[in-house]
């Protein structure tokens, strides 16, 4: 028997609208053809997944969170990915890696729409498997054009391979089966929270997210899932959803309406992953503390949520305290701060040199305008992926870290190739929302600044318009919503029935 012919191709992207960035072509990192296989591990040679199949790769995409997608560079990206797609020739089967917060100038349901163009390429009859982020959208449209669909079971993200294996696996084993298109079950919640308060290391998302393993190995499920949604976006589809598949109509059925329950009966107990606060009560009780380091979370500006990154406000407060104004002082490291100008002058300098740059606020200044820093170059150092250019600035006790392009900071080498020492520090302060693994085993303790920026915490002073209401939290005292599920046409049939 020959072996199934399946396409990868996805674009992936969290953004903003409430952040003024716009995203272009170069972020996506696109590969093409068959280096697009080299993404995944379970893919490499000799890989039992890889043998059981033809894997073609069309084109992949993947940009660190930011603003919206221009429409040009949607445009482009969709161009060549729809190109090299038709290339493949006739194909049983299609991976759609994507995030499910992509939004693109002029469109409000970016993946559905590059789905339903990539079918008028492949055709009605190739089976769809879609791999997703859980902070992700899933909307009917797109539960519709796809057959099979995924998303992570943890936040922090730890599965991400995972997912993205069991989403191949499900394609794979499904042609194989020759068995009729799953049946999908797909709930709409109306529930917009942010991930730092729906994280899977702590109650009610460790339970709520529990039940998605017990209801996916139910006899006649496929898969499972629960989609929290984008709460730093503002389009119809924003909102948490369920969708569970499977070749039992009542197993699916119950499945997702046990799913929506368990997370609708726990929206009140949400709250964020770690303790919170202004700034400066963020930073009062880790000078206060003896636990070394303490991290602090600049969350306003969160670069991995959709954050232009170059916000200065959270980084003027740091260098005003007085406590940090001596080099003898605490030693702070704060990551980070774009400005390519401020990297060119200190790489110009070289370290042990003394300068003064400005930097920051050249996307978003709408908190605080660029601000001007005098120190001594620490260190430098070129050819990070996202960075670019990288110069550590200290001033005062504070060691600044600034890029020539927004970069997360999320791993111990990320400092430490800086010649940083976060765990001898005394505060380390990170543009981020909940601490990624590694920095959250490095933390003695660690709170949240309830910061401005594109993806502040306090959702409803954003300014949310376009969502569907009622929805909670903007509307604490809605009644019950509708959780019954909707059983979802297969995509190679008309979508039925009412939009909800």
């Amino acid at each position: 028997m020959s072996r199934p012919v399946i396409a990868v191709a996805g674009l992936g992207i969290e953004s903003s609208t409430f952040s003024p960035a716009r995203t272009e072509v170069p972020a996506f990192h696109p590969q093409r053809g068959a280096d697009v296989l080299t993404r995944y591990p379970f893919l490499a040679p000799g890989q039992p997944l890889r043998e059981a199949a033809d894997w073609r790769g069309a084109l992949v995409g993947k940009s660190l969170p930011g603003g919206t997608v221009t429409a040009t560079a949607y445009a482009e990206l969709t161009e060549e990915l729809l190109d090299r797609l038709g290339q493949l020739g006739t194909i049983d089967g299609l991976w759609y890696d994507i995030h499910g917060a992509m939004t693109v100038e002029g469109l409000d349901d970016a993946e559905a729409e590059l789905l339903h163009r990539i079918r008028e390429v492949v055709g009605p009859d190739v089976i769809v498997s879609a791999s997703m982020d859980l902070h992700g959208n899933v909307s009917r449209e797109l539960a519709h054009r796809s057959d099979l669909i995924t998303c992570y079971r943890t936040a922090p993200h730890e599965d991400v391979m995972e997912t993205k294996e069991r989403a191949a696996r499900n394609l794979v084993d499904h042609l194989a089966s020759g068995a009729p298109r799953p049946v999908k079950a797909w709930i709409p919640v109306p529930v917009l929270l942010g991930g730092e308060q729906t994280s899977t290391r702590i109650e009610p998302a460790r339970s709520v997210y529990a039940a998605v393993d017990e209801v996916a190995a139910a006899d006649g499920v496929t898969d499972a899932a629960i989609w929290v949604g984008y709460a730093w976006a503002d389009e119809p589809r924003n909102r948490a959803a369920v969708v569970v598949t499977g070749h039992d109509e009542e197993a699916v059925t119950a499945g997702a309406e046990r799913l929506a329950r368990g997370f609708w009966k726990a929206r009140h107990d949400f709250d964020f992953v770690a303790p919170t606060g202004t700034l400066d009560e963020c930073l009062d009780a880790a000078l206060a503390s003896a636990e070394r380091p303490y991290f602090v979370s600049d969350t306003g500006d969160n670069p991995t949520a959709g954050g232009a990154g170059d916000v200065t406000w959270g980084l003027q407060q740091v260098v005003a305290r007085p406590e940090f104004k001596d080099p003898d002082g605490p030693t702070v490291i704060y990551a980070s701060l774009p400005g390519p100008a401020a990297v060119d002058t200190a790489v110009k300098a070289g370290v042990g040199a003394t300068v003064t740059v400005t930097a920051g606020a050249e996307v978003d200044d709408r908190h605080a305008g660029p601000l001007t820093l005098t120190g001594v170059v620490h260190a430098l150092r070129h050819g990070d992926r996202h960075a670019g250019t990288e110069a550590v600035l200290r001033v005062g006790s504070v060691h600044v870290i600034l890029t020539r392009r927004r970069k997360p900071y999320h791993f111990e080498h990320d400092f430490t190739d800086l010649e940083l020492d976060p765990r001898a520090a005394d505060v380390v302060l990170v543009k981020i929302g909940y601490l990624e693994p590694e920095l959250f085993a490095m933390a003695a303790d660690w709170k949240m600044a309830l910061t401005p920026g594109g993806v502040d915490q306090d959702l409803p002073r954003l300014g949310h318009r376009r969502i569907r209401r009622p929805m909670f939290p903007f509307d604490r005292d809605m009644p019950d919503p509708d959780l019954t599920a909707r059983i979802i046409a297969p995509s190679n049939e008309p979508l039925r029935g009412p939009d909800e």
